[in-house]
């Protein structure tokens, strides 16, 4: 194996994270930001108001997302047990 497949697979690796968590962290982020600007607006401080529904959302989403998340990671393992049976790794 050399520097360049090793590098490949370390890069899919990498962008399979990435694309498996964005969904989760975009709708973590959106629902933090709405909820930023309610308690901005209403002057209501209560801890329990951000925690609670960013956790729901990001339930909602990992449940939904779950089966784009379980392709890609599919793909990403198919190719790098494809490359251990031709004898690449």
């Amino acid at each position: 194996m050399d520097e360049i497949t090793t590098y490949e697979i370390i890069r899919q690796t990498i962008m399979a994270v990435l694309i498996g968590s964005g969904p989760v962290l975009i709708v973590a982020l959106g629902v933090g930001l709405v909820i930023a600007f309610f308690q901005a607006l209403t002057q209501i401080q209560e801890m329990t108001l951000t925690f609670v529904p960013k956790i729901a959302a990001i339930f909602l989403t990992l449940a939904i997302s779950l089966p784009f998340v379980f392709s890609t990671l599919v793909r990403l393992s198919d190719r790098v047990f494809d490359l251990i049976v031709s004898g690449g790794v």
